[in-house]
């Protein structure tokens, strides 16, 4: 009876019962702890959002012309009304006709917006004159054959202006040159630009 509890005594003093769990036997499953996140560490899927798909503006290009500030070629956003292109240019000129503009007009890719002098006669502003536009067979005009009415089909050559390029012609004869309009009385630099693209003296 002695050495038996001697030798579980001594058993015991080499192998003391520990905490650590002991490895599982072979073939035997052992249990997958599960980690259940705290609130902090709970993860919330956000979707992703949408694309946003990135807006094209679109814009148009006009030829100003006539009696404002800066007459030239502007670019706006295609939803611009004429207003808009005048304010643009710098604004109307004391000697400019504004009841002969249709201020609310949208605007076009390649119009031409012409702002004529008070008691001038033009075509519709929507209008974008071209050299087809100022006689059926497409060519320019001639202005030293063209007779009244045909002159007062170029911008900004009202009925006045065309008799005094008839009465010009007459007293000094053919134009030798285009820009020699602007000898013309009432025909100044900006007129000439507006109509040198569509005339001829040939």
């Amino acid at each position: 009876m002695l050495p038996t509890i001697a030798l579980f005594l001594l058993i015991v003093s080499q192998n003391p019962f520990s905490k650590n769990p002991a490895t599982p036997l072979a073939g035997q499953n052992e249990p997958i702890p599960i980690k259940i996140p705290t609130l902090n560490e709970t993860i919330i899927e956000q979707e992703p959002s949408a694309p946003i798909p990135s807006e094209q503006k679109q814009s148009v290009v006009v030829d100003i012309k006539g009696q404002v500030v800066s007459p030239g070629v502007y670019t706006l956003s295609n939803e611009s009304r004429v207003l808009d292109a005048i304010k643009l240019a710098g604004g109307l000129l004391p000697i400019a006709d504004s009841k002969a503009l249709n201020l609310a007009a949208k605007l076009s890719d390649e119009m031409v917006i012409y702002v004529p002098e008070i008691g001038e006669v033009t075509p519709v502003i929507e209008t974008v004159l071209t050299s087809k536009d100022v006689e059926s067979d497409g060519s320019l005009v001639n202005i030293n054959t063209a007779d009244e009415s045909l002159l007062m089909t170029l911008s900004g050559i009202g009925p006045s202006k065309a008799k005094a390029i008839l009465a010009y012609r007459e007293e000094h004869g053919p134009f030798q040159r285009t820009e020699d309009l602007k000898n013309v009385t009432g025909i100044g630099d900006r007129t000439f630009e507006n109509l040198q693209d569509f005339i001829t003296v040939n």
